[in-house]
């Protein structure tokens, strides 16, 4: 048995906990943790992926987009003048006011968005999309490994947590022939229910329990609306993927930070949340999306604030597998769409800017009538980092994204 294989088998995870914990580590036995880097870019990059399709027009929202607040009349956010709204980033666009906690960072210059941006294929399945997106060959069922396994294949100096996954099994984005290390989370917990307001439900509940027409007709159709939210969470719980929700991603946040700060031979690291799914009560300024994303932006502070001077020679990107209808449905959430918005962090990146061009939301400017349209490949956002950031050649580029030239270059860094 080779050394990869055995790795695999007793479970890398011990190592890089080992790491972690630092007094026990391989510090202790008398190998220093810089010795395992020494020579290696210095430069590293994170990948989160918000399963379940986050909805990229409430998270980087395009106030100054009439069209927007046409499709949205329930869960559209306020204008960045008005009570709970956006906040503005350049005048056409702001971000969701559960996000303050990055603002710090756009206004530091070391937070970007890449707008109307994502995968070329047009499947809404979660499981087809986030398999391209991982395997980073849209529309290819038959890639055997991930984008960022072969990413690893091509840097320097392997070492066993080289390559990082929060979580308890190796995703498709890090499956192929290179090892790589995880970091378990502990038990995930289980998706709330996305049930309708419980003062609403209990006044009309009480108001129709008799045992006339009316109230049989209500009472049969609560249960029926019961039944159709059960197995809507049921869809959620399946695309999250088996990723943990955002609540207590701080925590989560902040062990990466430390691992990554303790142990300069961990170049990539991947973490998943799930939850985004939401089809049912999304809400606006304040509600299910809202309390995940505030989740999710004070997890992000965290891990920046958290990786101190090392910030500066990290990227860290944040993709979903597609984003949500424009229009909003008659459950007060949102359907599975097309076109997102991909977010890049890090002390290099040349923040405090949208990129990517708009292509409105006006019915005649929708794809397929329904969706944000795609003006960029998700796979040019990531090689411009692999590109600029982590220094890699033409040749390298290929490996990692085979069969495919870049349309244009996203000048991130």
């Amino acid at each position: 048995m080779n050394r990869r294989k055995f790795l695999q088998q007793v479970g890398i995870a011990s190592t890089s906990a080992i790491a972690l914990i630092g007094t026990h580590g391989w510090a202790a036995r008398g190998t220093s943790l810089n010795s395992l880097n020494s020579g290696s870019n210095p430069k590293r990059l994170v990948v989160i992926f918000l399963r379940g399709a986050v909805d990229g027009l409430n998270v980087v929202v395009p106030h100054g987009d009439t069209a927007y607040y046409e499709a949205r009349p329930k869960i559209a956010i306020p204008r960045p003048s008005e009570n709970s709204g956006a906040l503005d980033l350049d005048g056409h666009f702001g971000l969701h006011p559960a996000l303050a906690s990055l603002m710090p960072l756009w206004q530091q210059g070391s937070l970007a968005f890449v707008d109307a941006c994502g995968s070329p294929n047009p499947t809404r399945s979660h499981f087809e999309a986030q398999d391209y997106m991982e395997s980073g060959t849209p529309g290819v069922e038959s890639t055997p490994d991930g984008w960022m396994n072969r990413l690893l294949a091509t840097l320097p100096n392997h070492t066993p947590v080289q390559a990082v996954n929060f979580g308890d099994t190796t995703p498709r984005i890090l499956s192929g022939r290179m090892s790589v290390a995880s970091f378990p989370l502990g038990h995930n917990s289980a998706s709330p229910l996305p049930l309708d307001k419980p003062q609403v439900g209990t006044a009309f509940d009480r108001l129709y329990s008799g045992n006339d027409a009316l109230s049989l007709a209500y009472q049969e159709g609560r249960k029926a609306r019961k039944t159709l939210l059960t197995d809507l969470d049921a869809e959620m719980q399946a695309a999250n993927n088996g990723a943990p929700l955002p609540i207590g991603f701080a925590s989560d946040a902040q062990k990466l930070a430390q691992l990554m700060v303790k142990d300069p031979s961990i170049d990539l690291a991947f973490l998943a949340l799930g939850g985004w799914d939401t089809h049912v009560n999304q809400g606006s300024s304040q509600g299910q999306l809202a309390g995940r994303l505030k989740a999710l932006g004070d997890g992000l502070a965290t891990l920046a604030q958290g990786l101190g001077p090392v910030y500066r020679d990290t990227a860290i990107v944040v993709m979903s597998e597609f984003g949500r209808t424009v229009h909003e449905n008659g459950d007060g959430g949102t359907d599975h769409g097309h076109g997102n918005a991909m977010w890049i962090l890090g002390g290099s990146i040349k923040g405090g800017k949208i990129y990517g061009e708009w292509p409105g939301l006006a019915n005649n400017q929708l794809y397929q009538g329904r969706d944000l349209a795609i003006s960029t490949d998700f796979r040019d956002v990531i090689i411009s980092l692999l590109e600029c950031h982590l220094q890699l050649d033409d040749a390298k580029l290929h490996r990692v994204f085979p069969d495919y030239n870049p349309s244009q270059k996203v000048s991130l860094v």
